[in-house]
Formats: structure tokens, C-alpha cells, sequence
């Protein structure tokens, strides 16, 4: 029997895993308004863990001082309400950012290469 069809080496997803994709999904719409890219593209949100009673995420901002930040967190608690059905509880990451935390994609349409 390979190794793809055989249950005890095949990772099983969990209704949580597919609930922190559906987030992750969602949070694609939700716009730093300066830069023109989601927080997911600019890799803001550092983690996503959805409990049965909530959603714990981290997240950080492209600056310390963005106009935008408290705005945007508010977004981001939002949508994952909306999405997991489930109370959402937003922390401030203490990482600094970096172009090199974007996506591939996203950071080759900003026109940075790694």
C-alpha cells in the first residue's frame, strides 16, 4: 500500500485546520489602505489559532505609528467574527516588519526579489 492512501501516514486535517484556512481566506479582504495589499499578503498576520470558543490571532503592522492600525485590527477581528463564527481576540505581535515576511507573489508585484 503507498504512502498516500495509507491512513496511519496520511496527516489528517482537523475542522480547525479548515476553519483557519477559511479565516486566512478571509482575511484577504481586508486592504492596508497605503500599501494597496491585504494583511495576508504583507504577511501581518503572524498566527491564527481557532479554539471551540475562539479565535486567537497575532498580528503586526507594516509600522508602529500606522495611521491605519487601529482601523485595520478592527477589520481583521471583524471578518474572523464573521467567518468562524466565533468571538476573535486580536494581539499585537512584537516582531518588526519586514518586506521579506510577503508572500512570493505579492513581494515580486512590489518588485522586491529574495
Amino acid at each position: 500500500m503507498s504512502d498516500a492512501t495509507n491512513p496511519e501516514t496520511t496527516p489528517a486535517v482537523t475542522p480547525s485546520d479548515d476553519m483557519v484556512e477559511k479565516v486566512r481566506t478571509a482575511l484577504r479582504e481586508v486592504y492596508d489602505p497605503e500599501l494597496g495589499m491585504s494583511v495576508i499578503e504583507l504577511g501581518l498576520i503572524r498566527k491564527i489559532e481557532v479554539q471551540p470558543e475562539q479565535v486567537d490571532l497575532t498580528m503586526i503592522l507594516t509600522t508602529p505609528f500606522c495611521p491605519y492600525g487601529p482601523a485595520m485590527v478592527e477589520q481583521v477581528k471583524q471578518k474572523s467574527q464573521e467567518t468562524a463564527l466565533r468571538v476573535t481576540k486580536v494581539t499585537m505581535g512584537l516582531e518588526v516588519w519586514e518586506p521579506a515576511m510577503m508572500e512570493d507573489q505579492a513581494a515580486a508585484n512590489w518588485g522586491l526579489y529574495y
